[in-house]
């Protein structure tokens, strides 16, 4: 699938010109957390993620000071990785609670989402903040879940609800009251350029504009004072820049990772919890610039690749704490 992304993005910047690298650079840092997340997970289930908790801290708080530097080419900042790094770190202590047996460090590892909470007020993160503390609360949830199938479903849709919500904002259907709501929280700055990928998308609907293009074809990037490149929704500048089959392959990576945690024989609780961890990194993508940043992307494959991991000291098909002995049907 990743493949798949990486050689349509190389079709459509030879089709409309662009600039892929950073379309390839993506992929390669999403199939890298993966990787390692595959391999960490199965050696240090409790330590990788804990460790890779710590991790997510620590780049958002370097990303909040570099905010704090020179101006940014980007008006709307990093707000968008920041919450991103947050809420994938709280999902990766949560992982860990999980897979820790003794009751203390899975205490600790819970209370350290507390932390990242605190982390998330103290750098003005409103979006961090609330998914810090929903994951810790819905970690609690997912232990007394049984069946995964259902609420990975629930997530695809809200992850859907989101998208289509945020188009429906673009194209001005909701004028008026949701229209304003969105408006006055995220700036009239971010509606304008979502509009403008909007427009993009009927005018190449099928190849897309080609990757990377958006800023030098986007009037309100180009009439800015500081220029962005980007439409900040990831759902719209893949649509804009690679066409909807573009805008397809990025969803269809998203369902194999939901599909990839149904799968997968590590608990129910860890599978779940990182499940939703993943939907709130998509729903803060959708109207955001997250994905654009290396680290984030990442730290999807890493938390991705440790929840679907097996620890080489379980044995084939031993049961496992709120989870079934074998893989789900």
């Amino acid at each position: 699938m990743l493949g798949a992304c990486a050689v349509w993005s190389l079709i459509t910047a030879a089709a409309h010109g662009g600039r892929p690298e950073g379309v390839l650079l993506a992929v390669l840092a999403v199939a890298a957390g993966y990787s390692s997340g595959r391999i960490l997970g199965a050696l240090l289930p409790v330590t990788a993620p804990a460790v890779g908790a710590l991790c997510g801290v620590g780049f958002a708080v370097a990303a909040s000071y570099a905010a704090l530097g020179p101006p940014s080419p980007a008006p709307l900042g990093s707000t968008g990785a920041i919450a991103a790094l947050l809420t994938l770190s709280s999902g990766a202590a949560c992982c860990a609670a999980w897979a820790a047996r003794d009751p203390a460090p899975r205490f600790a590892l819970r209370l350290s989402v507390v932390g990242i909470a605190g982390v998330a007020a103290a750098l003005g993160s409103t979006p961090g903040l609330a998914a810090s503390i929903g994951l810790l609360l819905y970690s609690f949830a997912a232990g007394r879940t049984h069946h995964r199938a259902g609420v990975l479903a629930a997530f695809a849709l809200v992850v859907t609800a989101v998208t289509a919500a945020t188009w429906a904002v673009a194209g001005n259907v909701t004028p008026g009251g949701p229209s304003a709501v969105v408006e006055d929280r995220f700036g009239g700055h971010r509606v304008q350029l979502w509009h403008d990928a909007l427009t993009l998308v009927g005018e190449h609907p099928a190849l897309g504009a080609g990757p990377g293009r958006f800023g030098e074809l986007s009037p309100v990037s180009a009439q800015s004072l500081l220029p962005d490149d980007k439409p900040h929704s990831a759902s719209l500048q893949q649509a804009a820049e690679q066409g909807l089959i573009g805008l397809a392959l990025l969803a269809a990576v998203f369902c194999w990772f939901l599909h990839a945690l149904w799968r997968t024989r590590r608990p129910t609780p860890i599978a779940l919890t990182a499940g939703a961890a993943l939907t709130a990194l998509a729903v803060i993508a959708s109207t955001g610039d997250a994905l654009s940043f290396t680290t984030v992307t990442a730290g999807a494959g890493l938390l991705a690749g440790i929840a679907t991991a097996r620890p080489l000291w379980e044995g084939e098909g031993a049961p496992r704490p709120g989870g079934r002995s074998g893989p789900p049907r």
